[in-house]
């Protein structure tokens, strides 16, 4: 793409009121900052807050499953209708984009999000992405908007995702922001407040894993405060919030929807001599398994354990479980190939 592109994500305890109401001034602070970076970018906001818009509406509200998508169902064109509104005054049209997580599993069905994100950023139109909580699945859904974020933020190559929150960052110990993480290890994410919102799904845990996820594979992140004075522009230009440096990676486009995009379904565990041939960028051989923890079919994601059970990689079955199991000890039956594999 000509510009870079920033992927921005809203939670719904940062554009709501604690009653739930969406905050008309946050959503009109987004668009004018918003529409400052429009020029020079492609955006694609990632906005929560539709179950919150629309659980008013429906009598005795208790947050059941059914009311939950109910609520969604009226919730979300409440919501893109004020996003449109707002953005209006700077010329700029917005646009519905309902995901679910299959979008991601399915490589074709990600690459068809892809191109229509590149349709409408051709005509200058910026995306509004959530989830689609009116049909997903509970087996399919996302664990919350900051995985979507992340997962589109690292399909579609962009250099910089935002997380805002409700509160200015992430904050050590004595409530002060830390202003930059090089690396996220336990120390970072032993920060997280275990605490989720009322009102959403995430929490500072899920934000800085996901952000784990996503400086992993070369994309700078920044938490900030939404309701900071010009919280956007000031946590791209690094006055504001926590930065999470981006690490090295030379990953290609695939391999990182398959680190990321693809749905795992599948689970082995691997001797220390295969994690070697993996580690030197070898393919797995059945005969260096040890067992198959969740069964799987050819073709799909599987998730690869060491001995002390701890992932090292993920790959695309060649075969089954069954004919693994049934040629465990065979030489050479490859299990997934060097080219399917992706080191964690």
């Amino acid at each position: 793409m000509s510009k870079p592109i920033i992927v921005i994500k809203f939670g719904t305890a940062s554009i709501t009121h604690t009653n739930g109401d969406l905050d008309e001034t946050v959503i009109a602070g987004i668009a004018r900052q918003v529409a400052e970076l429009h020029a020079n970018y492609h955006i694609v906001l990632v906005s929560s807050g539709a179950v919150a818009a629309g659980k008013q509406y429906l009598q005795h509200y208790n947050g059941s499953i059914s009311e939950r998508k109910a609520a969604a169902a009226i919730g979300n064109p409440l919501l893109l209708n004020k996003y449109s509104r707002y953005f209006a005054p700077y010329s700029i049209q917005v646009a519905q984009s309902l995901c679910e997580r299959q979008h991601f599993s399915s490589r074709d069905q990600f690459l068809q999000l892809k191109r229509t994100y590149e349709e409408l950023w051709a005509s200058n139109i910026i995306p509004i992405a959530n989830e689609n909580d009116v049909v997903s699945s509970l087996e399919l859904k996302f664990s919350d908007n900051d995985e979507l974020a992340t997962l589109i933020a690292v399909g579609f190559g962009a250099s910089l995702l935002l997380f805002s929150t409700s509160v200015a960052g992430v904050l050590d110990k004595s409530g002060q922001v830390v202003p930059q993480i090089d690396i996220i290890d336990q120390t970072a994410l032993a920060l997280a407040d275990k605490e989720k919102s009322s009102l959403g799904l995430g929490g500072m845990i899920s934000k800085l894993t996901f952000a784990r996820l996503a400086t992993r594979m070369g994309i700078k992140v920044v938490i900030f405060g939404i309701r900071t004075d010009n919280g956007i522009l000031n946590a791209i230009a690094g006055k504001t919030g926590t930065l999470c440096l981006p690490q090295p990676c030379s990953m290609p486009a695939r391999k990182k929807w398959l680190a990321s995009g693809s749905l795992v379904t599948g689970r082995i565990q691997i001797d220390a001599g295969a994690q070697l041939a993996l580690e030197k960028r070898h393919s797995l051989l059945a005969v260096g398994v040890q067992a198959v923890l969740e069964k799987f079919e050819e073709g799909e994601v599987i998730e690869i354990v060491n001995e002390d059970n701890i992932a090292v990689a993920v790959g695309r079955a060649k075969i089954s479980s069954e004919v693994l199991e049934t040629n465990h000890k065979a030489q050479n039956t490859e299990v997934a190939h060097a080219d399917d594999i992706v080191l964690l």
